[in-house]
């Protein structure tokens, strides 16, 4: 990796706009943690599960990006 390269990394690691997405996909993973366990309805807790899973996996994709693993 040369000067270049690092220099965009630290740029794209440092950008708080990653750090507000990455705080906004935790927000949404805990409220289908919220639904998974307020009611006890069968449309409800599928939908959380979904919720649950599509937060967990913006956030991994968030955490790789500050990462810059490719």
């Amino acid at each position: 990796m040369d000067a270049k390269e690092r220099e965009n990394s630290m740029k794209t690691a440092n950008d708080s706009a990653i750090y507000s997405s990455l705080a906004g996909w935790a927000i949404v993973t805990v409220v289908g943690v919220f639904l998974r366990f307020a009611f006890d309805a069968l449309w409800l807790s599928l939908l959380s599960w979904a919720i649950l899973a599509f937060g967990f996996v913006m956030c991994c994709v968030t955490a790789f990006k500050i990462l810059n693993a490719k």
